[in-house]
């Protein structure tokens, strides 16, 4: 049954429980430093969902020559690669798993995100400038 609540056109009927769950994770932490974790969490969804696609369609086309654990398939497209540990499935599994507790390995593949981004961005730029040595800009 889902529940109607006002003012909401987009219920879907979870969003209590979702919030209640948000809130029980926060615990006592500050909001403003809550939604670091947030929002990496919900990017790191997002790339890994864009993976999880392209993933699939490259495993379907191996017998073509694709590779899907090729970083390089996925530039092409501009999807994030992300590496196997980073990757969503992973990452909800046991977290004891491998020993390394949650609020650690998130912070590590934030920072390894924000690298990533970082060197996409500096790629950008060269892309630009050589694209401006030989008169064509976008």
């Amino acid at each position: 049954m889902v529940t109607k609540y006002n003012n909401n056109g987009a219920n879907l009927g979870f969003e209590r429980d979702l919030w209640q769950a948000a809130d029980a994770l926060r615990s006592n932490m500050d909001a403003a430093e809550y939604k670091h974790i947030v929002l990496g969490l919900i990017f790191l969804k997002y790339i890994s969902d864009a993976f999880e696609e392209q993933y699939a369609k490259l495993q379907a086309e191996k017998s073509l020559g694709a590779d899907p654990e090729d970083p390089d398939e996925y530039r092409a497209v501009n999807i994030f690669w992300v590496p196997g540990k980073a990757r969503w499935p992973h990452l909800i599994e046991d977290v004891e798993e491998d020993g390394e507790p949650f609020d650690e390995k998130m912070e590590r593949l934030t920072s390894e995100l924000a690298e990533m981004f970082a060197k996409s961005q500096h790629l950008e730029e060269e892309i630009r400038k050589n694209q401006a040595l030989i008169g064509w800009e976008i």
